[in-house]
């Protein structure tokens, strides 16, 4: 089975990531989703920007770090939205990771990255946070790195965060297929181990 941890968006620690933890477990790995921001939750992007700004990045990655302690190297870095990036910043400490996955952001691929590490980056398009242009130049930076990435694009009514039935980005036929699509992921990469 694989391990996965989850690293929230900027709302906070929220439904859309205990239903992330409850599928893949149910699906038969072990995944966790550690709270970044002390019980805060924000009632609107602009709320969740705000605690972001009042945490204070060093602050959440420190958390994240903490949250990894005692979990095997191998662990799947995976976040949502800023959560990805957090997933990012932990990649560089974290070289054993088994795969990273990005779901609603692009963030940073380090240099030096594993030839063959599975990654996925699922993202809505258009995304509002995510220029065409931001994608086409992550796109060529993954390509160069020898990553066995995929990229699944979502075009249609969702937005960001279209995997949030909370939220009105939401597209359940999207989120369905961005689920079956991580399992297949997960799967693959116990499959390996």
């Amino acid at each position: 089975m694989a391990t996965v941890i989850f690293f929230h968006s900027v709302y906070g620690l929220r439904q859309l990531e205990h239903e992330a933890v409850e599928r893949v477990q149910a699906a038969g790995h072990k995944a966790f989703a550690p709270d970044l921001y002390d019980g805060l939750i924000a009632r609107s992007i602009e709320e969740g920007f705000a605690f972001k700004d009042e945490i204070g990045w060093p602050t959440i990655c420190e958390q994240a770090e903490w949250a990894l302690a005692g979990l095997p190297a191998s662990t799947v870095l995976a976040g949502f939205s800023m959560g990805a990036a957090v997933a990012a910043s932990l990649w560089p400490k974290r070289r054993e990771t088994a795969g990273i996955l990005f779901l609603h952001g692009i963030a940073s691929i380090i240099e030096n990255a594993r030839k063959g590490l599975p990654l996925q980056l699922h993202l809505a398009e258009p995304d509002p946070f995510e220029s065409e242009e931001d994608v086409a130049d992550w796109r060529r930076v993954v390509d160069r790195s020898g990553l066995a990435a995929e990229i699944f694009r979502y075009p249609g009514d969702g937005g960001h965060l279209y995997t949030d039935a909370s939220l009105p980005d939401y597209d359940a036929k999207a989120a369905d297929l961005t689920w079956k699509r991580v399992i297949s992921f997960l799967d693959a990469i116990d499959a390996k181990a």
